[in-house]
């Protein structure tokens, strides 16, 4: 459980450090694609202004970045302010770069930027702004132009990326939930656990003493002479047998998970154990009309395997055979070799399962669907144990049935 949690837990971490990582190259990418554009856009207007006036641009150090949003361009001669807006907007449309700007000029007489006005490029108007771009004491004719807007122009083209971002952090958020919820069902069902380990251990101890005496009635030769009272102990034993059974499987459950199971492996002769199980079957005063056929013939019939719960798993399969019997009992108990495997069939004559079902019968208290008729008892664990003994053994098993003609499970040890 905690493995799945930490290996979830690493694997978001790592998706949120690559996605990170590419967030932070994408913006970094289109800042460094904002400056090239605002650099082509500036040359060619220092192109255009230097062929008005016919003058040589300086060969080096046209362009100088003073700041994140603002460029200085180096121009040898006096700049028309109109002609300079003009060639602005029209360049920077050309590099598809719209966004509004501010921009100044120089002025060597008073040691000023002047001439600033401020393009919004939504709507094409311009308007003076009190604000005055800084100078660069470095050139002597310039002119300056900022872009205010820069980091939004830059995060509105981002979008796809904080898309991205936007729904990992719902995923993360998702997945922290999930966790949450996990953790907290796990803890409820430990705590279901418990009580049902408790609830059946309190169970135990009245059941052993109705059980011993009932025994002790139905030894009485008062009680054997008297049939009805006979008929009533009779009744007390058989249930007494059926509630023990009942809480024995509860117990059965409560103790076993998928992956946990504590096996104690013997080498024993599977025959022999089908022998002893199929006697005590058959012994039973509930069970008095079954009719248990056995064909053993897997040579040699020795498998390791643990014994107790091998045991367990054959009653559960019998019991399953004789409660869903329309009349009397009829069961095959087969085995054969093959492959170095033991084949252990066992089949019935029963009810059968609808195909659609056989998938759902090895869950947690699932019942197969009667209708309004209610005359099978159980708590659908049976197959649900078997299935986790088969899965801590690394066995297979097949189910096969035909609704109304039976059901054949075949262990494959």
């Amino acid at each position: 459980m905690w493995r799945i949690i930490i290996a979830g837990f690493l694997a978001v971490l790592a998706i949120a450090a690559v996605q990170t990582y590419w967030v932070v190259n994408s913006y970094s990418l289109a800042e460094k694609t904002f400056d090239e554009k605002v650099s082509i856009a500036l040359r060619n207007v220092a192109e255009q202004v230097s062929q008005l006036k016919q003058v040589q641009l300086p060969s080096q150090k046209l362009i100088t970045k003073v700041s994140q949003d603002y460029y200085v361009v180096n121009i040898k001669d006096a700049i028309d302010a109109t002609d300079l807006e003009f060639y602005l907007q029209a360049e920077l449309e050309k590099v598809a770069l719209r966004t509004d700007f501010e921009y100044g000029i120089y002025d060597c007489s008073s040691d000023e930027m002047v001439y600033g006005n401020y393009v919004d490029f939504q709507d094409g108007s311009t308007s003076k702004r009190e604000t005055i771009l800084d100078r660069y004491d470095d050139y002597v004719y310039y002119f300056g132009v900022r872009f205010p807007d820069r980091k939004g122009y830059v995060l509105n083209n981002q979008w796809l990326p904080l898309l991205f971002t936007a729904l990992l952090i719902c995923a993360i958020l998702f997945f922290l939930y999930s966790i949450y919820e996990i953790l907290k069902q796990r803890k409820l069902s430990d705590l279901q656990k418990d009580f049902i380990n408790n609830m059946t251990h309190e169970f135990k101890t009245p059941l052993s003493s109705i059980k011993v005496s009932s025994e002790v009635l139905m030894n009485d030769e008062r009680i054997a002479d008297n049939p009805r009272l006979k008929t009533y102990a009779g009744i007390i034993q058989d249930q007494t047998q059926h509630l023990s059974d009942q809480v024995e499987r509860v117990l059965q459950i409560a103790g076993v998970r998928k992956g946990e199971v504590a096996l104690t492996q013997d080498f024993f002769d599977v025959h022999d154990l089908i022998r002893n199980v199929t006697d005590q079957v058959r012994n039973s005063t509930s069970n008095v009309q079954t009719e248990i056929r056995l064909h053993l013939t897997a040579s040699p019939s020795g498998i390791k395997a643990d014994q107790h719960h091998l045991k367990n798993v054959l009653h559960n399969l019998l019991d399953n055979s004789i409660k869903y019997s329309r009349a009397r009992p009829i069961i095959d108990i087969k085995t054969s070799r093959s492959n170095g495997h033991v084949n252990l069939s066992i089949a019935d004559q029963g009810i059968g399962i609808a195909k659609n079902q056989i998938s759902n019968i090895t869950n947690k208290f699932y019942r197969v669907p009667t209708g309004d008729v209610h005359d099978t008892k159980g708590f659908g664990l049976g197959l649900h144990y078997v299935q986790n003994i088969i899965d801590a053994h690394g066995w297979k098993w097949d189910i096969e049935s035909d609704l109304g003609k039976g059901t054949s499970i075949t262990l494959k040890i």
